[in-house]
């Protein structure tokens, strides 16, 4: 893929959201970094997420990196809003800008909803996660939450195993998740797959092959006794260590890997188990990128129980980012 160059008449492009979904699979995404994450991450910097609260409830994010290798030219930063009540006004919880600029020249490249584009990124790099943690012929996927991100955490799950043909949905306000299942069931390319709610989430996290958690949650939810032998739990939703998805003994069950290593200082579920004596961080498996490079062995056999826990990462924005810019530049020039 073609990078950008520098030229005094580069104008800044709005990648709106209807462009990066046309652009953007969740298949395509993890393939992408797959391949790109461990360069990337040895020739990118990336300063420790901003995190600022501006109430009680409400969370303003900033997360910038940079490269200057000649193949990865650019900066980015990503300004990330988190407002939780906005449930009750029928509002996304999560609104997000990005700016793309050239790391030579200093220009700005592009500017992106980055709402779609945090979606896709973290919902793929769960889909990545569970390629080497989750059971090959996993069947039945658990989701915990019925938000914006669900959706493509489920699709992101069924790319990477397309042996799963029961989506399980649980959320607080059942309605949500029964609306979120019909919707499911109603849209093309899940075929073969069904798709239900389920208002007792301690009836249900004993079926999943896969439990996939997407939550604002400050309590439990997940108790590790009820996973199924060979289950694997992804846990997305807690950015902060007031915030956790799961007890301690989902952490003591499961072989635990992360996204990467910021998740051991910001993740609830962990600070607290690494607090209480549950485990310690040397009992962490690995990160996402020590599992691509082969460094760390993912899942070992089909009866052990997997946890992964990602807290996001201005590495994974810059190449999403890279990969829809570099994406449209390239079809402009096909166009002329």
């Amino acid at each position: 893929m073609a990078t950008p160059s520098i030229t005094s008449t580069t104008t800044p492009i709005f990648i709106s959201t209807t462009t990066l979904r046309s652009i953007l699979s969740h298949k395509t995404l993890i393939s992408h970094l797959k391949s790109t994450l461990p360069n990337a991450s040895l020739s990118l910097s990336t300063p420790p997420r901003h995190s600022l609260s501006t109430s009680q409830n409400s969370t303003l994010l900033l997360m910038p990196s940079f490269s200057t290798s000649p193949s990865l030219p650019y900066i980015g930063v990503k300004l990330v809003t988190s407002h939780p009540q906005n449930s009750s006004l029928n509002l996304p919880g999560i609104h997000a800008c990005y700016t793309l600029f050239h790391s030579l020249s200093g220009q700005t490249l592009a500017l992106f909803d980055a709402t779609e584009l945090t979606l896709f990124r973290t919902s793929s790099i769960s889909g990545l996660g569970s390629l080497y943690l989750s059971n090959f012929d996993s069947h039945v996927l658990v989701m915990v939450g019925s938000g914006n991100l669900s959706p493509h955490l489920i699709t992101a799950h069924l790319s990477v195993r397309p042996s799963i043909k029961r989506v399980i949905i649980w959320n607080r306000t059942a309605e949500k998740a029964a609306a979120l299942a019909d919707r499911l069931t109603r849209e093309k390319g899940f075929e073969g797959v069904t798709f239900e709610s389920n208002g007792c989430l301690e009836d249900v996290i004993g079926l999943g092959d896969i439990v996939s958690c997407a939550t604002n949650s400050e309590h439990e939810l997940v108790e590790g006794v009820k996973l199924k032998e060979g289950a694997h739990l992804d846990l997305v939703g807690s950015f902060k260590q007031t915030m956790k998805e799961c007890d301690d003994e989902a952490i003591r069950r499961g072989r635990v890997f992360v996204d990467n290593e910021v998740a051991l200082e910001e993740a609830g579920e962990l600070v607290g188990a690494f607090e209480r004596g549950v485990i310690s961080k040397d009992d962490v498996c690995g990160t996402l990128v020590e599992l691509i490079k082969g460094d760390k062995v993912g899942r070992k056999n089909d009866k052990e129980i997997t946890v992964f826990k990602s807290v996001g990462s201005g590495v994974v924005d810059l190449l999403t980012a890279q990969l829809v810019y570099e994406t449209v530049i390239r079809d402009q020039i096909g166009q002329c």
